[in-house]
């Protein structure tokens, strides 16, 4: 008997994870691309396209690459662990390659026109537009994996005088490589949005580059304590369980010190209104604000023909502005019905629509982790849905608990904690791993998992998971080694350090991992 037809929309990130998630349930995907290749946001292109986003050139990952990989299939030991876009993109080839899912997917579908459930539910109507021609297909369900960078937010309404402005201004999005801005006057609008790294990109060729910021920033460092990347000692379930027993004011304080103990964000300018809740990737920008080559300022009040007026009366010669002011997501294919989607974007754990009739409509991918997005959006799956009351409930709980934790910014509406929901996703589909019963058959290998980073391989049993947890650090380490040294071994002292410190996390985690699963 063939399974049930499934339509997936866009074959980026989350498209290729939902491919493969439906070919492992028996299901049959069809997926829709409307390039010529797969990588959505990931694969550069020179020309910008106007509903289909894409980073500029020299874009690089904030999150580490044993972070941002699918839970099977780990990257190249030697792959950085930072990657520029081109690597992503060749990571995501092998993985296509690897499980043979192109064959599912159209490419070059000029656009999805509609999708229109059927007045008894039975299945849903899919229009798509070919070069030329409509086509129509009957699918029993649609998952639609666009991501969120599908329509740039260009407020020109809230600055006053840029009609009048002589000079360029864009959104970042229409940004691709820094030699076209050479010996100009930039302002970049928004930091976060990309905007602090184009600042630092553009500082190397501009006669001077102004960053603009309203409410200000906490700067993290991709290179943490003792060198390693920060997502090995942020993102672990021993820092999870911490932030659920401490107070919330003792955890910003934390934060915050350690941040300012790097650069004091008030010398520099970059101190937020808010406390510390969310913070941006800037491992450059204080040395280019030391050295002058980023010049921060207060929000823009008005532009005249030539320059900008700030908020604090300040006044700055201009040759470019770019807006770096995020971007909305939009799905002008569904149905105008507030039964399939309200104005809120109320989603259930963000993937279901609360109203239907029948749960078959499904975003895969449309949410902000303070993470990875990789693995959050092949995890998007639930073998079964409460009632829409239970539903509803659960959406205005966490919208209650998000108000606590982010900003009243609708950038950060989709945001959500990493561990935190990878593991309640995970646990309604039994593939969120059981510390106690780990810890009684491999202590090991439980000690790197309540320890060690959070990575996507913890949430899947396949041949390889146990051997790609345990060598985590060592793939992390390779690439740094480049030059080979002869070392030492570590003083007794040291090793019994080590296994001082071991007994003591196998303890913890006997006793509080119960805890937190209450």
């Amino acid at each position: 008997m063939p399974g049930k037809r499934i339509a997936v929309i866009g074959a980026g990130v989350s498209g290729l994870g939902a491919i493969k998630i439906c070919l492992e349930e028996g299901l049959e995907p069809t997926c829709f691309e409307g390039t010529n290749d797969i990588g959505g946001l990931w694969r550069y292109q020179e020309e910008t396209t106007s509903g289909r986003a894409s980073i500029y050139k020299s874009a690089t990952s904030n999150t580490l690459k044993e972070m941002t990989t699918y839970r099977d299939y780990p990257s190249p030991d030697h792959f950085l662990n930072y990657l520029h876009n081109s690597r992503i993109m060749e990571y995501l080839r092998m993985y296509a390659q690897h499980f043979d899912l192109t064959k599912h997917i159209r490419f070059l579908v000029n656009g999805v026109d509609s999708v229109r459930k059927r007045s008894d539910f039975s299945c849903t109507d899919v229009l798509i537009e070919t070069t030329g021609k409509q086509e129509s297909y009957v699918f029993d369900g649609i998952m639609v994996c666009g991501g969120l960078y599908t329509g740039p937010i260009l407020p020109l309404q809230n600055f006053p005088g840029i009609n009048r402005f002589k000079g360029q201004y864009i959104h970042s999005c229409e940004y691709r490589s820094p030699e076209k801005f050479q010996g100009k006057k930039i302002i970049l609008v928004g930091i976060g949005n990309s905007g602090d790294d184009l600042a630092i990109e553009l500082s190397n060729v501009a006669s001077q580059v102004y960053l603009s910021t309203r409410r200000g920033a906490w700067i993290w460092n991709r290179v943490w304590d003792n060198g390693m990347p920060m997502d090995t000692v942020l993102f672990t379930r021993f820092k999870t369980i911490i932030n659920k027993f401490y107070p919330t004011f003792l955890i910003n304080r934390w934060a915050e010190n350690k941040l300012n103990a790097r650069f004091n964000h008030d010398v520099y300018g970059l101190l937020p209104k808010h406390r510390y809740v969310l913070a941006t990737c800037g491992d450059d920008l204080p040395n280019h604000i030391i050295s002058g080559r980023v010049l921060i300022k207060s929000d823009v009040r008005e532009f005249t023909e030539t320059s900008a007026i700030f908020g604090d009366g300040t006044e700055e010669d201009l040759d470019v502005v770019i807006f770096a002011t995020g971007y909305t997501f939009s799905f002008p294919f569904l149905e105008n019905n507030a039964t399939v989607l309200d104005s809120q974007h109320s989603m259930f754990k963000f993937v279901f629509p609360p109203q239907l009739e029948k749960p078959t409509l499904a975003f895969i991918g449309i949410l902000q982790p303070v993470g990875a997005t990789i693995p959050t959006s092949e995890l998007q799956r639930l073998n079964k849905l409460p009632s829409v009351s239970g539903m509803m409930a659960d959406i205005r709980r966490k919208r209650k608990k998000f108000e606590k934790e982010f900003l009243n910014n609708p950038r950060d509406t989709c945001r959500v904690q990493y561990v935190e929901y990878m593991d309640e996703i995970a646990s309604e589909i039994g593939a969120k791993p059981n510390l106690p019963s780990i810890f009684l058959w491999d202590p090991k290998l439980a000690v790197e998992i309540f320890f060690g980073p959070c990575t996507p391989y913890q949430y899947r049993t396949w041949a390889g998971a146990r051997r790609a947890i345990l060598t985590q650090r060592e793939r992390i380490i390779k690439p740094l080694r480049t030059r080979t040294l002869i070392c030492d071994q570590p003083p007794s002292s040291v090793k019994s350090f080590v296994f001082v410190f071991l007994f003591a996390s196998i303890f913890l985690i006997v006793l509080v991992w119960p805890l937190a699963d209450e």
